[in-house]
């Protein structure tokens, strides 16, 4: 099952393996993909993976990201770029999603150059300066670019559309009632709160004959956050606004290791790329990375490590009818056969195991039994300074 050929919203794959989106930091200065981003998908379409989700793409000048190269696609200036993308991912047979995404509060007002936005202004922990509360012509602004990205991706020929609903980014918190504390139409209940997803799928439906998919943290850790109850009733209700699959991941930046889990927090990759550790002197980091290296073990840190939003997407599949993916700490052959057979979600989804083996579809047709990340997680941790990349054997665990 895990490797015949299938569709998913209209779209032939080759398997229901897909590469989930990830940040490759691999785009222009104008946010267009390079050659080696394009070499990159080349190389997963190759060695057989059924279907691509790219990196985020902004879709406003006050959605990018603070990790540098991101995609963007709110103007033209990448289409051609785009095009070249897509034709050369077609040519070794696999599919091509755009993941859709305007990171909201989750990104630095200094990064973006001018203030950034969210549904209310909630500070973040990693991120604290001001958010700028949208008002009402900004959200159909935001709207409005949400859809004509959809148009640009159309136009450079992606075979569907992900909005990115999850991991603390601006969709993500108008959904949560964390991260919204408005009282107008757009927030307070779980409809108000849904309002602006619902109609960025019919404006995208309306103009284009793109399916829309959407990527959602069915759960995280903050208080009033997400939790699976209330993710049921959103994915219904984004399932009739025309929403064509659903793909289930959980957490956000702020819970620090929920969504990428690992035995142990990167504590040298802190140190080295995040900010403000990056930053430190010299000397300090001579004291203070090996205390954080002393404590490091004490850290609790979530469990389960692996299939750890298998649980949420059965209970989202058993109440919807659109395609279900799970993505989460899933490196096991036997593992993702089982999430099939059983019916728990029609098709699986990895980040950070092909970040290590571009290759490893191919591999596990040929055998191999599991993915051999170590869940190290360097690889998130790099993207906040350089282009992503495995570290593996070059840590210790």
């Amino acid at each position: 099952m895990l490797f015949n050929e299938t569709t998913i919203s209209r779209i032939s794959v080759k398997n229901r393996i897909i590469r989930s989106a990830t940040h490759d930091g691999l785009a222009d200065e104008q946010g267009a993909p390079t050659e080696a981003l394009i070499n990159k998908y080349v190389q997963l379409a190759k060695n057989e993976v059924g279907c691509i989700i790219t990196g985020y793409a902004a879709v406003s000048r006050n959605g990018v990201s603070p990790y540098p190269r991101m995609l963007r696609i709110y103007d033209d200036s990448a289409t051609e770029k785009y095009m070249e993308l897509t034709q050369a991912v077609h040519s070794q047979g696999a599919a091509v999603v755009l993941q859709l995404a305007h990171c909201g509060r989750q990104t630095s007002s200094k990064a973006i150059g001018m203030q950034k936005v969210a549904p209310s202004n909630v500070l973040h922990t990693f991120y604290p300066d001001k958010a700028k509360e949208l008002d009402e012509d900004e959200i159909y602004a935001i709207i409005d670019d949400f859809a004509e990205a959809a148009v640009r991706a159309e136009k450079a020929g992606f075979d569907a559309v992900q909005l990115h609903g999850g991991h603390g980014y601006l969709l993500h918190d108008f959904l949560s009632a964390f991260g919204n504390r408005r009282t107008d139409k757009w927030g307070g209940s779980l409809q108000n709160r849904c309002r602006i997803v619902e109609l960025i799928i019919k404006e995208i439906k309306e103009r284009t004959n793109l399916p829309v998919w959407i990527k959602i943290s069915a759960e995280d850790n903050r208080k009033g956050g997400m939790r699976i109850d209330s993710s049921v009733e959103i994915c219904k209700r984004l399932e009739k606004a025309g929403c064509d699959a659903i793909e289930v991941s959980c957490g956000t930046v702020q819970d620090g290791m929920n969504t990428m889990r690992s035995k142990r927090m990167p504590m040298d990759a802190v140190f080295k790329y995040r900010e403000p550790c990056a930053s430190f002197p010299a000397l300090l980091n001579k004291i203070a990375l090996p205390a954080a290296n002393l404590i490091n073990p004490l850290l609790k840190q979530p469990q389960p490590l692996e299939n750890f939003n298998v649980e949420n997407a059965a209970t989202i599949k058993k109440n919807v009818s659109v395609p279900i993916i799970v993505v989460g700490g899933i490196f096991e052959l036997s593992e993702m056969e089982k999430i099939l057979s059983t019916g728990q979600a029609d098709f699986v989804s990895m980040c950070r195991p092909f970040i290590c083996e571009p290759n490893l579809v191919k591999k596990l047709k040929d055998g191999q039994k599991r993915a051999k990340c170590i869940m190290c997680n360097y690889c998130g941790l790099v993207i906040e300074k350089e282009p992503t990349r495995c570290l593996y054997g070059k840590v210790k665990m």
